[in-house]
């Protein structure tokens, strides 16, 4: 295991909020998914993923349902379900997840092939649309899930069928004349074989992500290679034959890493593609690849990322626009992207030790990673809007990816299991731990167990984060340890206040986080202040779409104005800026979440049908009182259909 990732058996969530959740995915979400998996929800639309595996192994007749990288759902299950059972063991669970292990490893090939779509339609034509079939990134999660499950239990059947397999693409792909040249058109095989690296320690596979990441990019194309080869076919027909082969930016594939200067493309592509070079400069001590990473997370951070830690503002081809294009109604910003945005804020963290990423991945995880699913666990979005007016959504195309509410299951169900996996797997976005210092990047209610050289440090995280102030950092450690805590100091608060055993720390702040070096010894206690005043948010002069408006947040959380709290036309709300906000606590679905009123005010019409269209006499001003209430962004479309947006105007 990297020394930089934390056992999760060794970390246990009791964080009244996100500790929550982690119930709700154990409890609700892994068994709803499996249903889903297995095409038992009613009104939902089917998957087939279970199927295909069965038909793969020859346990049953059929046809292939489902995309060609439907096996990726039943990986990210399985590897959710690995992370729950560190939380919790569960003999059913996890007698149910080998029964699956024992379906994948049936469906392989004598030669390590796993992939049920080609399996069943086309056993010939593997790997000759690297471009556009998904053959590698279904690998890449199925290899996740077998390190995952390895880790959880300690069972080696998932990995050495994971091992199999990478080392049937190691003999594929790679320099030799007598292997392919190519690279996937979905990055996710990188992170993964890393993963997969520091597990095994086989140097092959970190030198195998090392040749995917160098020849992406390279001329002469290989997308357009093996796009001659086979005769000019395409799988995909969205924008028109061969379009994933032509708009190589799509894929990151446009020039060599090395040469690109911005975020492009395909928004998940881009994360989980960064992710793994991330991952690599820093094992393999590259500099020239960690200056990319540096190079393309500015670009992305300072011009193309959401206050609501989404990415990827346009619908066709689910990826990145222009510099500062950040539409609020038309907007993208896939729940897989804010995903793979923490996952990439991790390994930049574990590279950099910078609060900045950290800063992300919070703003990421608290925003659109918990509103990609309803607070039922049931229901999911896989697009997640800033604005939304439903009236216009089944009349106007442009909207037509959007949804006015969550979802129980797609026909393209990457989301669900990939908030599942992630949500299981927050421990390891709690902390960094380094030689030299335990960096502590959220705040989540926790204990954990650390090992510092021969001993062990024991550490207690609690309070009641996003919605209190405070946050105590306890050392329970038997034995006295001298160590490095380093405590980040999230960006959107301005006076944090540190007091050890009650007195005032040393302000030795590096890169965003408090540095606090001592000998340790059990009941220190570390208080942390954060306060949460409702600050305003006003968008860069080059963000068109917000120009004249404000968003609030508190602490790590986006609000938003809905329909069911403000009534109809929530565009003739304006928000005085001279207003003063009132917090308080929440009731029925909102009980332990704080809400936030102001006074405001509507601009509406007596007769709108006998008004003209326009008119010259109107002034903001003359809008009427009305007290404006604003919910945590996550938390909206539970209440049925209705209007939401986070962007107000102000006056």
């Amino acid at each position: 295991m990297s020394v930089l990732d934390v056992n999760l058996h060794k970390l246990h969530i009791r964080d009244p909020f996100l500790g929550q959740y982690q119930h709700l995915v154990r409890d609700v979400v892994i068994p709803y998914q499996w249903e889903a998996l297995n095409d038992r929800i009613p009104d939902a639309e089917p998957s087939h993923a279970i199927e295909n595996f069965r038909i793969a192994a020859g346990l049953q007749t059929g046809e292939f349902y489902g995309m060609v990288f439907q096996d990726s759902d039943v990986a990210k299950w399985l590897e959710a379900v690995a992370w729950s059972l560190c939380q919790k063991p569960d003999a059913e669970l996890e007698k149910t997840a080998d029964e699956v292990i024992e379906l994948v490893a049936a469906a392989q090939c004598p030669d390590g092939y796993l992939n049920t779509w080609f399996t069943v339609k086309a056993p010939g034509e593997r790997w000759t649309n690297l471009a556009e079939c998904h053959e590698l990134y279904s690998a890449g999660h199925m290899i996740e899930a077998g390190v995952a499950f390895f880790l959880a239990t300690g069972k080696r059947r998932l990995l050495e069928v994971v091992c199999k397999l990478a080392d049937h693409i190691d003999q594929v792909f790679g320099p030799a004349e007598h292997q392919l040249h190519g690279y996937p058109g979905h990055p996710e095989i990188e992170l993964a074989l890393m993963r997969l690296y520091e597990v095994t320690e086989a140097p092959r596979y970190l030198a195998l992500v090392n040749y995917f990441v160098e020849q992406r990019g390279a001329q002469p194309y290989f997308y357009d290679i093996e796009y001659e080869k086979r005769g000019r076919t395409s799988h995909w027909q969205t924008y028109g034959p061969a379009w994933m082969v032509k708009d190589k930016a799509y894929s990151q594939a446009h020039q060599p890493i090395a040469e690109q200067q911005h975020a492009i493309g395909h928004a998940v592509r881009f994360v989980y593609l960064m992710t793994g070079v991330a991952h690599l400069a820093r094992l393999n001590h590259d500099e020239d690849k960690r200056q990319d990473c540096l190079r393309l997370w500015r670009d992305m951070a300072q011009r193309q990322l959401y206050i609501t830690g989404g990415i990827g503002s346009q619908s066709s081809g689910e990826a990145f626009s222009s510099d500062y294009d950040l539409p609020n109604d038309t907007v993208y910003a896939e729940s897989c992207a804010s995903i793979g945005l923490m996952m990439f804020a991790r390994r930049m963290l574990e590279m950099e030790a910078d609060s900045q990423y950290a800063d992300v991945m919070e703003r990421a995880l608290y925003n659109t990673v918990l509103g990609g699913m309803a607070l039922d666990g049931k229901h999911f979005f896989y697009v997640n809007p800033l604005e939304v007016h439903p009236k216009t959504l089944a009349f106007n195309h442009i909207y037509d990816h959007v949804k006015p509410v969550r979802q129980r299951w797609f026909g393209c169900a990457c989301c669900p299991p990939n908030i599942a996996r992630l949500l299981t797997s927050l421990g390891h976005y709690i902390y960094t731990p380094r030689e030299d210092a335990l960096y502590i990047n959220l705040y989540i209610g926790n204990q954990v167990e650390i090992p510092v050289g021969d001993a062990t440090l024991r550490l207690h995280i609690s309070g009641n984060y996003p919605w209190q102030e405070t946050v105590t950092l306890a050392i329970a450690s038997q034995e006295d340890i001298q160590h490095t805590l380093a405590l980040r100091l999230p960006d959107w608060c301005d006076a944090p206040q540190v007091m050890l055993n009650g007195a005032a720390v040393k302000q030795d702040i590096r890169k965003g986080y408090l540095h606090i070096n001592r000998l340790w010894r059990e009941g220190d206690t570390l208080t942390l202040t954060l306060p949460m005043p409702v600050r305003r948010l006003y968008g860069n002069p080059l963000l068109r779409h917000v120009a004249g408006k404000v968003a609030l947040q508190r602490g790590p959380l986006v609000y938003c104005l809905e329909q069911a709290d403000n009534g109809e036309n929530l565009h003739n709300l304006w928000l005085p800026e001279t207003a003063a906000f009132t917090t308080f606590e929440g009731k029925g679905l909102f009980s332990h979440k704080i809400l936030i009123q102001a006074d405001g005010l509507r601009r509406t019409a007596v007769h709108p049908e006998q008004q003209a269209l326009w008119r010259y006499d109107y002034r903001p001003s003359d809008a009427q009182p009305q007290t404006l209430t604003f919910i945590p962004w996550f938390s909206w479309a539970n209440r049925g259909e209705g209007e939401m947006r986070i962007w107000v105007n102000e006056i």
